[in-house]
């Protein structure tokens, strides 16, 4: 987690001094844009496993100890990093790129 941490600080900072103001805003637009999706689609994701696990465990599909149940249970694993952590974090490392690139941006005037 340090070096994620690292680039989301060092990167807006590069990117103005080496690409001016307009790639900055390349850069954070591109953040958005790619980000936003990913943390709503891995949020979602995770939920839709973890509902999964526990559609199968109330009888369906065949119920606990099925194929179905196991195979939930390895998606499961899966979604709860997705929903509880990743995406979330995900949304705060686009924060924290906007706040870094604002912070510096009287630099690249």
């Amino acid at each position: 987690m340090i070096l994620p941490g690292i680039l989301i600080i060092l990167v807006p900072i590069l990117v103005g001094f080496f690409l001016g103001v307009e790639g900055l805003a390349g850069i954070l637009a591109g953040s958005l844009i790619a980000g936003f999706p990913l943390a709503l689609i891995m949020a979602n994701a995770g939920g839709a496993w973890d509902n999964a696990k526990k559609y199968i465990e109330a009888g369906n599909l065949g119920g606990k100890g099925s194929a179905a149940h196991q195979a939930a249970i390895i998606g499961d694993m899966v979604g709860d990093p997705f929903k509880d952590t990743s995406g979330p974090a995900i949304d705060i490392l686009i924060k924290l790129i906007g706040k870094v690139a604002l912070i510096s941006l009287p630099l690249f005037l």
